[in-house]
């Protein structure tokens, strides 16, 4: 029966799309998307939906969430936790395509519920070849997969995720200003820390970082992009693996960075296992000396670059005071925010997670 359910909506979604743009009139363009498949679409769609993580957030950046008719419950979960999301909630209002999260990664959809709102291209990433082409040959619509790279941090690869939607959509000069936006910011962060001796910089560590899931002190990266675009002394780089890391309780001690910084979505198991453990984080200097500070979480379903900027700064204002004395975090942030997103979230962002490069209330 819902074999022959799925295919009575088949049939009415493709009915639906001939009346809302005529057959003939159509043209399509063929894209390569970030699986190697050739996608026959539309040219400059008007129905789109994003699954997966980050999708809609790259829709947001180019200027196009008009063309969305549906949205996975999860984005409409944990409002206040991404600024794409606090500066376009009216998206909720959309009708649901699924569940979405962590958990459908690479799974395949729930195909009623997106032929229900009739779009006319799926964005989605982080799924297989195979299964790509299963879910478009069921349904009849193209599917156009995207990638960010590696979970969990700032990779390149999300500029050509926003070139291939920018083709798709018609937004390829929005998609080049995006770029173009963010390359700056970090022209300009790595300008202002140019020539610091290299044995004067402190030595820093992150943790609370997310993870599938929030996480305390232990939860760091290895490679984490806003130390990394202000040429930090990161004591948890050297541990070899790339990305993510738990690290041992004991193994922060042993660094004893000179600077600790707390990723919101972590600061509260922090500052639970803080009142739990005194004598651990008094063993450390940075708590010690009360050179710890709060940074936006930028890791939630996947990553929320603007955030990556704006955390970048906080670090560097930190570390090199005279170096970045011209720069009011609040305001650089809202600048970030009001040209990716649309309009300004830092306020609604510090009340969920604090302000930035604030020194958490426990320790004040």
């Amino acid at each position: 029966m819902k074999k022959v359910i799925l295919g009575l909506l088949v049939i009415i979604c493709m009915l639906g799309m001939i009346n809302l743009r005529p057959l003939l009139a159509q043209e399509n363009i063929t894209v390569r998307d970030m699986v190697g498949r050739n996608v026959s679409v539309p040219q400059d769609p008007k129905r789109i939906i994003c699954i997966a993580p980050g999708t809609l957030r790259l829709i947001i950046y180019l200027e196009a969430k008009n063309k969305v008719v549906g949205v996975e419950d999860i984005e409409k979960k944990f409002p206040a936790t991404r600024p794409y999301w606090v500066a376009n909630n009216e998206l909720g209002r959309l009708p649901s395509i699924g569940p979405g999260g962590p958990n459908s990664i690479d799974k395949e959809p729930d195909l009623e519920k997106i032929l229900a709102v009739r779009p006319e291209v799926i964005f989605i990433t982080y799924m297989g070849y195979e299964r790509a082409q299963s879910v478009q040959r069921k349904i009849g619509i193209p599917v156009v997969v995207l990638t960010y790279g590696p979970f969990g941090t700032f990779n390149e690869k999300v500029y050509d995720a926003l070139k291939l939607v920018g083709k798709v959509l018609n937004k390829e000069a929005r998609a080049r200003k995006v770029i173009s936006f963010i390359q700056d910011f970090q022209k300009d962060l790595l300008s202002r820390v140019e020539g610091f001796p290299e044995n004067d910089k402190p030595s820093v560590y992150v943790g609370g970082i997310g993870f599938k899931g929030t996480h305390g002190i232990e939860s760091t990266q290895t490679i984490y992009a806003p130390f990394e675009w202000v040429k930090a002394k990161n004591v948890a780089k050297p541990e070899g693996k790339k990305g993510h890391l738990f690290v041992d309780k004991e193994k922060i001690l042993s660094w004893n960075p000179d600077f600790i910084f707390i990723d919101g979505g972590g600061s509260q198991i922090v500052k639970q296992d803080y009142k739990k453990r005194p004598d651990y984080y008094q063993g450390l200097k940075a708590f010690r000396n009360r050179r710890v500070y709060i940074l936006h979480s930028f890791n939630w379903y996947m990553t929320n670059i603007g955030t990556v900027v704006a955390d970048a700064y906080a670090v560097g204002k930190v570390l090199y005071p005279k170096r970045f004395n011209d720069v009011d975090l609040a305001k650089r942030a809202d600048e970030i925010y009001t040209f990716l997103l649309g309009r300004p979230v830092y306020e609604q962002m510090s009340r969920t997670y604090g302000h930035l490069a604030e020194v958490p209330a426990y320790l004040k």
